[in-house]
């Protein structure tokens, strides 16, 4: 008997990254959903890509909905159940980077909107997807996130924001659905895309969307167990990124600060519980004679 085809939303798949983790996905042999917002203007794109897969004879439906639409999250994980009649992964790709920018004296006019496309659309259709997904034998949540979560960007605040509590709200997911299998993990791709047109002309040539695919088809397969974990593509290369504390130590005069800095036996956590008790043992408590004890 042949095993059942696994099924894969994919947002923001009109074309750039998205495009080409649906077509990944569905060459892997997996039923794909295109999702990609339709302006009402030429040809849907999400349509295309569909159309495209199934040429080659594979598998694939499109959905015009834009993510952060009302309804758009139930909208969206019932065409996949309607379409193939389960979900097993989802790949939030959709994103919009804002209009670019300084913070200054005037709140950055489009933070709302940014946030509502790059981190509450995804939130939404986590939810929705949920009791779909735990019903899988092999569910897998990646989110394509961005360095400028990590580092910041100059001139996009609100992008690196929303992608900032995306990684957060991720990396918690991931701790949560443990225990359920949910593999939950992050892309942050360098792809040339329209978010990318501002480079200098030339210095993306190597870093097609397809380069990233690799390695969100193997988060989403059945063969990864990993989770929790935060990667970076770019170019045929790949980069393992962490968040991690110091040992720390107890004077903030300069050759204090100095030690505190020294990133030798920094530690990385697995959420903001496990540090704050990393940091409880290592606490000094006053003694009755004015000493300090460990």
């Amino acid at each position: 008997m042949m095993p059942l085809q696994r099924v894969a939303i994919v947002t923001g798949a009109g074309g750039g990254l998205g495009g080409a983790f649906a077509t990944a996905l569905a060459r892997d042999g997996i039923a794909v959903l295109a999702n990609n917002r339709h302006r009402s203007t030429g040809p849907a794109s999400a349509e295309c890509l569909a159309e495209q897969l199934r040429a080659e004879g594979l598998t694939a439906v499109a959905d015009r909905h834009a993510v952060d639409a009302d309804g758009a999250a139930q909208a969206i994980t019932g065409a996949a159940l309607a379409a193939f009649g389960r979900l097993d992964i989802l790949v939030l790709n959709a994103g919009i980077s804002g209009m670019p920018g300084k913070v200054g004296p005037e709140p950055v006019k489009d933070l709302a909107q940014v946030l509502a496309v790059n981190f509450v659309a995804n939130a939404a259709l986590v939810s929705a997807a949920l009791p779909h997904l735990h019903a899988s034998p092999s569910p897998r949540i990646v989110f394509v996130s961005s360095t400028a979560g990590l580092h910041g960007l100059r001139g996009r605040a609100a992008y690196a924001a929303s992608k900032g509590a995306l990684n957060a709200y991720a990396l918690t997911l991931a701790d949560e659905q443990r225990r359920a299998g949910i593999r939950v993990n992050i892309v942050m791709p360098y792809a040339e895309t329209r978010m990318t047109q501002d480079a200098p002309a030339g210095a993306l040539a190597a870093f097609a969307p397809q380069k990233v695919a690799p390695l969100v088809s193997w988060l989403a397969s059945e063969a990864c167990t990993e989770t929790g974990e935060i990667w970076v593509a770019g170019g045929g290369r790949w980069r393992r990124a962490y968040m991690v504390e110091t040992r720390g130590g107890l004077s903030l005069d300069a050759s204090g600060r100095a030690a505190i800095a020294d990133r030798e036996g920094a530690r990385s956590y697995p959420d903001g519980a496990a540090a704050f008790a990393d940091m409880l043992a290592d606490a000094e408590v006053p003694t009755a004679t004015g000493g300090f004890a460990r």
